[in-house]
C-alpha cells in the first residue's frame, strides 16, 4: 500500500506481486496446491503489510512480544483463509482447459472474491486489498466506476494476461485497414473518457479549516499527561476565530461528565457566535450505552451528533467467544454501542460535513449510504482518526492513501484531522493539497471545496445494492465457462 519512509503507494510493485502470484498459480499442478501456495502468499503478505499491530497487542495491551507475534500471525493467517480458497477454485478452473481470455478473467475473480470475503465476513478486514496501491497508478481512473475491489481485480486480470498471453503473442498480424480502425476507435474511446467520467459541480466559496494534531503520546491519553492534552486541544479550539477546526478521534479522551468544570461550557460558548464551527472527537455516554462520537458546535443550536458505526474488533467491542484474549489485555476501552450507517451531515455555511472515524474509510460500500437521500448527501468527508496506537510506522501512510482512494471513489474532498498522522487536506481528485509532518504536534490550516451535483456510478451502484454486483460478476465469471462448454455441441 505504502513503502516505508517515502509512504508513496506502490502500484507496481503491487502488480509484479501479482504477476509473480498468477505465474505460480498456472502452473501449479493440483487445486490443493494452488490453495496452499494462496495462503503462504497472503499470509506473507498482509504480516508484511499490517505487522504494526503487534505495537498495539505489546505495548499498549501488554501482552508478551511472544504472544502478540502469535496473535498478528494467526490474524494474517486466518485471514489468508480466503486466498487459499481462491488459489482452490482458480485451481478447477484451470482442470477446464479453459482459453486464455477466461483463464485471465477467473484469475481476476478468484481475486476479488478472496477480497470481498476478507472485507465483509466476520467483522471485515480490508486493510491492505491490492487496489489501493493503485491510487497513483493508471488504475486510479477506474475508482469512481468500480471501486477499490475492482481496481484489484483489473490488476489480477492483466497479470494473468501477461502470463498466459506473452506480450509478444499478442501482436496481431493485421493488415494496415485493420490498424487504422483499431486506431480511431482507440482515439474515440480516450476522448469519450472525459467526457464519461463524473465531473460534478464545484462549489465556487471555499471552506477554511483547521485541523488539530495533538501528538499525544497513547498511554499519556488515558494516563498521567490527560490534564495536558485536556488544556493543549482547549487552547487550539478556542483559538480559532472563523472557519471549521477539527480535532482527532478521542481527542478528549473521557466523557462529557468527567470533564473539568466549565470545560465543556467554555467551548460551546466559543462556537455559538460568529463565523465558526468545531467538530470534536470524544466519547459519550447515554442511557448505559457509550459510543465513540463527534460532536459538532456550529452557532445558538444544539450540537451535531455522529456515533461511529463499523467499530475495531477487541478495541472497541469485544467478538463472540474472545473474551479470553481481551482479558489479557490492559487497554482503558470497552464495549462500545453503533451509530446509524446512513448517519446525516452536519450542515454548515452551505456544505455538508460526513465524519467518519479511524477505519471506517475503509468500507466505502457502508459511506455510500449516506448518499441515498440527495439532500443529506456528504460534500466533504471529515475522517477523524488516531493511529497512535500503532507507533512511528508505516500505518500512518497507509491510512492516507485510504482516504485518497476513497476521495476518488466518490470525488468529494478529505479533510483528516489525526493525534500523530497523517493530518491532510485531500481534494476531489485524490490528491494531497495540505499536509502536517507526522509524529509532531501542529495545526494544519487551509482551504477545501466541497462537492456537488449527482454522485459517482460507483456511489450509484454500491449505495443501493452494496458489493453485491460485484460478488455476483465474480461468481458469474467462475459459472459461465463451464455452462458454455457444456452446451457446445
Amino acid at each position: 500500500m505504502a513503502w516505508p519512509g517515502s509512504g508513496q503507494p506502490q502500484g507496481l510493485a503491487q502488480w509484479m506481486a501479482m504477476l509473480v502470484m498468477a505465474w505460480l498459480f498456472d502452473r501449479v499442478p493440483t487445486a490443493r496446491r494452488a490453495a496452499w501456495l494462496g495462503w503462504v502468499f497472503a499470509t506473507v503478505g498482509l504480516c508484511s503489510t499490517v505487522w504494526w499491530l503487534f505495537i498495539s497487542l505489546h505495548r499498549y495491551g501488554n501482552l508478551p512480544v511472544w504472544l502478540a507475534i502469535v496473535a498478528v500471525v494467526s490474524l494474517c493467517g486466518a485471514l489468508s483463509l480466503y486466498w487459499a480458497g481462491a488459489g482452490y477454485l482458480y485451481g478447477r478452473c484451470r482442470e477446464r482447459d479453459l482459453g486464455w481470455g477466461w483463464r485471465a478473467l477467473a484469475f481476476g475473480a478468484c481475486v476479488m472474491l478472496a477480497e470481498l470475503a476478507r472485507a465483509q465476513w466476520f467483522t471485515g478486514f480490508p486493510w491492505g486489498v491490492g487496489g489501493y496501491a493503485h491510487v497513483d497508478s493508471v488504475l486510479a481512473w477506474t475508482a469512481p466506476w468500480v471501486g477499490v475491489y475492482g481496481m484489484g481485480a483489473l490488476s489480477a486480470v492483466l497479470a494473468m494476461l501477461v502470463v498466459v498471453r506473452r506480450p509478444l503473442q499478442w501482436w496481431p498480424r493485421w493488415s494496415w485497414q485493420q490498424w487504422t480502425s483499431a486506431l480511431a476507435l482507440s482515439l474515440l474511446v480516450a476522448l469519450a473518457l472525459p467526457w464519461s467520467s463524473p465531473s460534478p459541480e464545484v462549489r465556487e466559496q471555499a471552506l477554511s479549516v483547521r485541523l488539530l494534531q495533538g501528538n499525544v503520546p497513547q498511554d499519556a491519553k488515558f494516563e498521567g499527561r490527560r490534564a495536558w492534552a485536556l488544556a493543549w486541544y482547549s487552547q487550539a479550539l478556542t483559538g480559532t476565530e472563523q472557519g471549521l477546526v477539527v480535532t482527532p478521534e478521542t481527542a478528549l479522551p473521557v466523557v462529557q461528565q468527567q470533564l473539568p468544570a466549565g470545560y465543556w461550557e467554555a467551548l460551546t460558548a466559543h462556537f455559538s457566535q460568529g463565523n465558526r464551527a468545531a467538530m470534536i472527537g470524544l466519547p459519550l455516554h447515554d442511557l448505559g450505552v457509550s459510543t465513540n462520537s463527534v460532536l459538532g458546535l456550529a452557532g445558538p443550536v444544539p450540537p451535531y451528533r455522529y456515533d461511529k458505526h463499523h467499530l475495531v474488533p477487541f478495541g472497541e467491542f469485544i467478538p463472540p467467544l474472545f473474551q479470553w484474549f481481551t482479558r489479557m489485555m490492559n487497554i482503558p476501552l470497552g464495549e462500545f454501542g453503533r451509530g446509524r450507517v446512513d448517519a446525516p451531515a452536519m450542515a454548515w455555511q452551505g456544505q455538508r460535513l460526513a465524519p467518519m472515524i479511524c477505519y471506517e474509510d475503509l468500507f466505502g460500500e457502508e459511506l455510500a449510504q449516506r448518499f441515498r437521500d440527495p439532500a443529506q448527501a456528504p460534500t466533504v468527508w471529515v475522517n477523524l482518526s488516531n493511529i497512535a496506537w500503532f507507533g512511528d510506522t508505516v500505518a500512518v501512510d497507509q491510512h492516507l492513501q485510504i482516504s485518497r482512494l476513497r476521495a476518488l471513489e466518490f470525488d468529494r474532498p478529505v479533510i483528516r484531522a489525526t493525534n500523530t498522522g497523517a493530518t491532510a487536506i485531500i481534494d476531489a481528485q485524490g490528491r494531497v493539497t495540505h499536509r502536517l509532518p507526522a509524529y509532531q504536534e501542529g495545526v494544519l490550516e487551509g482551504e477545501v471545496r466541497g462537492r456537488q451535483g449527482p454522485p459517482t456510478p460507483y456511489v450509484r451502484w454500491v449505495g443501493e445494492w452494496g458489493l453485491a454486483p460485484l460478488w455476483l460478476l465474480a461468481v458469474s465469471l467462475l459459472w459461465l465457462p463451464g455452462r458454455i462448454r457444456r452446451r457446445a455441441p
